[in-house]
């Protein structure tokens, strides 16, 4: 084996390709035909969109392991833990299980450079394929036509939603970005829209493909109730279902889309409204608006482009808090700082911006220069880690403050372990 350890194996592969980011399918896709001629023997469902992948995969995962099916998820990018990305029933894939597949993909790849994100997707499908779960689900990284994971055929394709994120390799409208994702979809196979505001450029790919597309709002409903929602879907099916159990105006639409999912593949999978209702009432994910109870009190949420800051902005109109805000943030160098700014710059008391390290990083003092051109009049305190931006924030927030720590998964994940909240 090449390396022994998980860490070894990532170091090297953060500079075997000299891109962090190829878009791309021909060499991926090849080491995969060398690792695994028959491919997947699950079933697939490949999650594309700007905003709601990880809770439509949260959810997805959690249904049909309530149903008592054997679930694989791959997902990106973590929290804690690069194990995360991998899990088996709920479980996060073991350093040994790790290397094991790297050293697979490693062996298969010969003279092929592959990115970060192309190890970790064929790591992920190596242990898929070894262990035969009876549903994969798939995570886009990036767009999707081109993403890694997309050398797989998924049986249903899910768009939770299209806004503008990563314009430097998807383009800079709404209709650039939705062709990019529709690559996810199947010449007759079923894909799921789960926004009633897709661009034009998914249906027309569809149609294309002859594609079978259930859209929101018009082939499924979801209609807010007294005690839950309802979802109305195909063949005048009705199911009276609890609010998902995470925050966030959005996650009633992400969840009616993966109904819509369910739905698809009763024939092979099926589970029923009760397995469906009890695993939104149990789920948890982490970082999505998590709302920690103190003085001051902590909500963290990896709100870190327009779309999902929009809805951040929306969540704290409802949170309506009577104290002060403060924010620790940090925000990566191909993200719409100004976006943030303009959203919630003068919504919040002060500002505690931190360093993003890595190539791809954007330095605290960057991103308070951003947001001073943009007009942001409150504090902009610069900090080179968390914990000193954190420890300066809590002398500075009164007991009935409330700190938002946002942006990167980078600053959610590290604030969750340094706060002992993973």
């Amino acid at each position: 084996m090449r390396f022994d350890t998980l860490d070894q194996w990532l170091d090297w592969q953060a500079t075997l390709h000299p891109q962090q980011i190829e878009l791309g399918l021909q060499r991926v896709a090849a080491v995969w035909r060398r690792l695994q001629p028959g491919g997947l023997q699950s079933r697939v469902v490949t999650v594309a969109g700007t905003n709601g992948k990880g809770s439509s995969v949260a959810m997805l995962e959690a249904i049909y392991r309530q149903a008592g099916f054997s679930v694989g998820a791959y997902t990106s990018p973590h929290l804690l833990r690069y194990n995360e990305r991998i899990r088996l029933n709920g479980v996060a894939a073991s350093d040994q299980r790790l290397c094991r597949a790297f050293e697979e993909v490693d062996q298969a790849r010969a003279a092929a450079t592959l990115t970060y994100f192309e190890f970790a997707t064929l790591a992920a499908l190596t242990i898929f394929a070894a262990e035969k779960p009876d549903l994969v689900i798939l995570e886009v990284g990036l767009g999707g036509r081109l993403d890694a994971v997309n050398i797989i055929d998924a049986d249903v394709a899910l768009i939770t939603t299209v806004d503008l994120d990563h314009t430097d390799w998807l383009g800079d409208d709404r209709e650039a970005i939705g062709r990019e994702k529709a690559g996810i979809m199947r010449a007759h196979r079923p894909v799921v829209l789960a926004d009633g505001e897709m661009p034009q450029s998914v249906f027309g790919h569809a149609g294309e493909l002859q594609a079978k597309v259930f859209a929101a709002g018009r082939d499924f409903y979801a209609t807010a109730g007294e005690n839950g929602w309802r979802w109305s879907g195909p063949d005048g099916l009705r199911w009276q279902l609890p609010l998902p159990k995470l925050a966030g105006r959005r996650q009633v639409a992400n969840a009616a889309g993966v109904v819509m999912v369910c739905h698809l593949l009763q024939a092979s999978l099926p589970v029923s409204r009760e397995e469906i209702a009890t695993a939104l009432r149990q789920l948890k994910l982490p970082g999505r608006l998590q709302l920690v109870e103190g003085a001051p009190t902590l909500l963290l949420d990896v709100a870190h482009n327009r779309q999902s800051i929009e809805s951040l902005r929306d969540a704290l109109e409802e949170l309506d808090w009577q104290g002060r805000i403060h924010a620790l943030f940090g925000l990566l160098q191909d993200k719409d700082a100004t976006a943030v700014a303009d959203i919630l710059g003068e919504r919040l008391t002060s500002w505690y911006l931190i360093d993003l390290p890595g190539s791809r990083g954007r330095s605290a003092e960057q991103l308070a220069l951003a947001f001073q051109q943009a007009g942001v009049e409150s504090p902009l305190n610069c900090f080179r880690s968390f914990p000193l931006a954190y420890r300066a924030c809590c002398r500075a927030a009164h007991p009935q403050d409330l700190i938002l720590i946002f942006g990167s998964f980078l600053i959610v994940g590290e604030a969750l372990q340094y706060l002992g909240l993973e």
